[in-house]
């Protein structure tokens, strides 16, 4: 199978991840055929040999010169060191110890090179980030002047685009070591223990005499891997090593022209997991030359607020349509209640781990044992309600992206934000939101079809006007506007007077300041990500949004204004029943519905268009101190889905815009007249794999 991959113009190549499970196998050498379990066993035994060489490896060069000299990129004789970390170490003549009596091929010798140089080429930016926080250390740890953040972003590598979490997270951990010795670490090494070995396969560094990947011709779906593993823990010959093979089944998320690549291995369990690398052709994304753009706001209820702007030739910006939102405050007080039961866990195994003392013999070791897994239980729930969480809010986002046209995602930047100061229940809501999660998988997605996800800075985006970058007045609500509060703004300026939603403003800003600013776009060499580093004011002055219509016509679409007497209108009764009597009723047990409102809604119920069973929401229980908790999900069979409620996207407001119907495909156009391909059904809960979608009230 060739694997190179052929790009036409305006194409570029892009490498993901799909994640499997080896079902089984058939041993080549017998016939016989392997379940998931022999399997599992086989691979764990060849990854625990991988991982105990990593150890040794990793263990006698974790310190600065060794770690340096691999980042230096230079061998002894002066010649380049080689891109694959484990022909990098050869060339260095760092080899591994293969434990005495076993007996491994050489490509076992190089997985474990692979990961442990991947593992002390990344040593190099930790050591270099604490050595430049050593030589700027502040005089109060605990807040930084302007000053010495100067000083120390200077001092570090990369350190203007470094998030400030990073430089606080390890200023933290070197105080704690002062108090804890009386004096400053060395380097990143005395303060840090060598990394432990992960139990995987790198198969990316073998070559077909170890494992092969083949996909098959008549159904590009399906993808055979072949590989060398033990017959037994400690394999004393060769002949204790055999060929296996595994049938794989491609997700439909790799395309049918996608080159796949070996995969690497992780067991854990009686599972293993295949994580196939494959590369495809996608578009090209670039960091300038948008002119419409899809703003991201983050919220805490309100996950996402999002909403698209346009850039005009003369410059100015408006935006399209009213936005939308995205809320889960039902599933982050799911993860509240599994987080509080899985410190309880958590309290619960560290006492009985206290009593028992490590002892297997003990009495209480079955029940430390069923607590552990129950704990483990627990925080996998907790890991899955996030990947679903984080999955549905970027496909979302993407497919708002797609509806409207944009070309580029920006994204408010929180990188640096930390979760103090707001009292104890909101920052642990805040620190437990999948921020990160989210954009690396909108980036995921909005790459495949060449649409760009660029990170903004946050300063000032929910404090500002869009309109006239006047500083807002926040209040409870619109109808409260004395009632302090933060949900609701307002425009002081009496020549704006724009109010809304405080999501709804920040999405503006962050759309036009991502257009005025698109310019300054950087782009990482290593992991392609677009981000706008800092706030120019010159261009921050233009990044406002124009209105599309006068003020006096923006709430209520005219002028209401009352001209004269109001007519006198004849009341006509409204009874709450039928004027008809009810039927009679039956001898039997059954009989026709009596009299009362009939339903006419012709759509079905919710539960029956959900294909989850009702254990997705927990048990309802019942408490003395608080009432019976009755989750709706339980009862429909919703589930994740009822608890995260999407609007679809609100194009231009109805007053600019006019729709022309044709029977291919309609567009929509908007107030310079230029039209907008709106495909209206392209959005439905069922083809995006999203939940229902609600309207919001108008604004």
């Amino acid at each position: 199978m060739s694997r190179k991959l052929p790009l036409a113009e305006g194409q570029v190549a892009r490498t993901a991840t799909a994640r499997m499970l080896l079902r089984g196998g058939v041993d080549e050498k017998t016939g016989e055929a392997l379940t998931a379990r022999v399997v599992a066993e086989r691979v764990g035994w060849a990854a625990d040999l991988v991982a105990g060489m990593v150890a040794g490896l990793v263990a006698g060069r974790w310190n600065a010169g060794g770690v340096a000299v691999l980042a230096g990129g230079v061998d002894g004789a002066g010649r380049v060191l080689p891109a694959n970390a484990w022909m990098a170490l050869r060339r260095l003549g760092w080899g591994a110890r293969v434990p005495a009596g076993v007996r491994v091929n050489d490509r076992i010798v190089r997985m474990a090179q692979e990961q442990a140089g991947r593992i002390l080429r990344g040593a190099q930016h930790r050591a270099q980030l604490t050595t430049g926080i050593l030589r700027t250390w502040p005089a109060d740890p605990d807040k930084r002047t302007q000053a010495e953040w100067d000083a120390v972003r200077e001092a570090v590598p990369g350190g203007r685009s470094l998030p400030g979490s990073v430089i606080k997270a390890r200023t933290r951990q070197i105080a704690a070591f002062t108090q804890k010795h009386g004096r400053f670490p060395i380097d990143v090494f005395e303060l840090e223990e060598a990394p432990r070995a992960a139990r995987m396969l790198v198969l990316a560094a073998v070559d077909r005499q170890q494992a092969t990947l083949e996909r098959a011709e008549d159904d590009p779906a399906r993808v055979l891997l072949r590989l060398q593993l033990p017959l037994r823990p400690d394999p004393r010959s060769y002949a204790d090593w055999t060929w296996v093979a595994c049938p794989l089944t491609l997700p439909p998320t790799v395309p049918p022209d996608a080159v796949p690549h070996l995969p690497t291995l992780r067991p854990q369990g009686h599972k293993v997991h295949a994580d196939l690398a494959f590369s495809h052709p996608v578009p090209k994304t670039e960091p300038t030359g948008h002119t419409t753009a899809l703003g991201v706001d983050w919220g805490l209820n309100t996950l996402l607020s999002a909403g698209a702007v346009r850039r005009h030739n003369d410059g100015t910006i408006t935006a399209l349509g009213a936005g939308a939102m995205f809320r889960a405050a039902g599933v982050m007080a799911r993860q509240h209640r599994l987080r509080h039961h899985g410190e309880q866990l958590h309290a619960k195994t560290d006492t009985y781990a206290h009593l028992t003392g490590g002892r297997k013999d003990h009495h209480l070791a079955a029940k430390h044992a069923t607590l552990e897994a129950e704990r483990q239980y627990v925080a996998d729930r907790r890991s899955g309600l996030n990947d679903a969480l984080a999955r549905s809010a970027a496909r979302w986002t993407v497919d708002q992206a797609v509806a409207v046209g944009a070309s580029v995602i920006y994204v408010e930047d929180l990188r640096s934000m930390e979760a103090k100061g707001m009292g104890r229940t909101l920052n642990t809501r805040l620190s437990q939101t999948v921020r990160g999660r989210i954009v690396a998988d909108m980036r995921h997605l909005a790459a495949e079809i060449g649409i760009a996800v660029v990170t903004v800075p946050a300063r000032h985006t929910s404090k500002h006007c869009p309109q006239c970058l006047t500083p807002l007045r926040h209040c409870k609500a619109p109808d409260r506007p004395t009632t302090p509060g933060w949900k609701w703004v307002s425009c002081p300026d009496p020549q704006c007077g724009w109010q809304g939603d405080r999501d709804h403003g920040a999405w503006r800003r962050i759309a036009a300041r991502g257009l005025t600013h698109q310019r300054t776009t950087t782009v990482d060499r290593g992991t392609g990500h677009m981000t706008i580093p800092r706030i120019i004011d010159e261009l921050e002055t233009s990044a406002v949004l124009t209105p599309t219509t006068p003020r006096q016509h923006q709430a209520s679409g005219g002028d209401r204004s009352k001209t004269g007497p109001t007519p006198h209108r004849t009341p006509r009764p409204a009874p709450r029943r039928r004027g008809a009597p009810s039927t009679p009723s039956p001898h039997g047990p059954a009989g026709q519905r009596p009299e009362g409102h009939a339903h006419t809604d012709p759509r079905p119920p919710r539960a029956t268009c959900r294909h989850q069973g009702v254990h997705t929401i927990s048990t309802p229980t019942t408490s003395r101190n608080r009432p019976r908790h009755r989750p709706k999900g339980a009862a429909l069979g919703a589930g994740f889905h009822l608890h995260a409620h999407a609007t679809p996207p609100r194009w231009a407001d109805p007053p600019t815009t006019t729709l022309n119907v044709t029977t291919d495909s309609p567009l929509i156009r908007d107030a310079d007249g230029d039209a907008v391909r709106h495909p209206p059904n392209a959005l439905t809960a069922s083809q995006t794999r999203l939940p229902r979608m609600t309207t919001p009230p108008p604004v």
